[in-house]
């Protein structure tokens, strides 16, 4: 019933990457010149200090790991929120549809309307697109239930998008980071003479940092966003085919 409303949600998301990622690399291209006094100053204690604590490796990291992190918390929290709001209870409580099915087993459809409208859900809403063209002729029924569906599919999966939208930018936010490392090591170089080997990589570890910043966001909200979207590909299916057999009583009647 929902077949097509995967094809339309990743048109979205990758509609709504660009933006995304350009906002982050603009901010990231402000704080150029910070992040590139930070990368030849950091180095020396770094040298010293071979062993570093993650606060210390988010510190050294510079502007870009700070975005970096800060994006790790927004994925985080729409990882949770897409968990809860997108599961099978969420979008077709179990109460609901007990209540919906008794309605439709006693005609009294326009009670059914008004306990959808005041209960929204993915479920109500689809029922209630169909409740609106009753005494039409059961394909029309079935055309509005399948446009309703597919709008509200689109609209969860809307949510996913962002989470790929991330998993896509932090690696690009990370070799952003090391490329700005390779400017200031090349930078040393200009204008440094016999720079020594130590001032050379450490613009360079400096900013490595970063990439290793970005995949560990990248890896782990990649397989969140995967196992999110065949959830909700799988629970869509399962409330369309409920749907499918509340109204398949009206089949014989057109």
């Amino acid at each position: 019933m929902f077949a097509k409303v995967l094809s339309r949600a990743q048109t979205l998301a990758r509609r709504s990457a660009p933006a995304l990622v350009a906002a982050l690399v603009f901010a990231a291209f402000s704080a150029a010149p910070a992040l590139a006094q930070d990368a030849a100053a950091a180095p020396a204690a770094a040298a010293e200090d071979t062993s570093l604590s993650i606060g210390e490796l988010i510190v050294l990291s510079g502007f870009i790991g700070w975005v970096i992190i800060a994006l790790s918390v927004v994925a985080l929290a729409q990882v949770i929120e897409a968990y809860v709001t997108l599961s099978r209870e969420k979008l077709a409580p179990p109460a609901l549809i007990d209540e919906i099915t008794s309605l439709f087993d006693e005609k009294q459809y326009q009670e059914a309307l008004e306990l959808c409208e005041n209960e929204p859900t993915f479920f109500t809403r689809v029922v209630a697109a169909g409740i609106t063209k009753l005494g039409h002729p059961y394909d029309v029924i079935m055309n509005s239930i399948s446009e309703m569906g597919d709008e509200e599919a689109i609209r969860l999966h809307q949510k996913l998008g962002w989470i790929s939208v991330q998993a896509a930018t932090a690696p690009m936010l990370g070799l952003f980071g090391t490329v700005q490392g390779m400017i200031a090591s090349f930078h040393v170089i200009a204008n440094t003479a016999n720079p020594t080997p130590a001032q050379l990589a450490s613009g360079i570890y400096v900013a490595l940092l970063t990439t290793f910043e970005g995949l560990m966001i990248a890896i782990p909200a990649t397989a969140a966003f995967a196992y999110l979207r065949n959830r909700l590909v799988r629970n869509l299916i399962e409330v369309g085919a409920i749907v499918e057999d509340l109204f398949e009583r009206f089949r014989t009647q057109s």
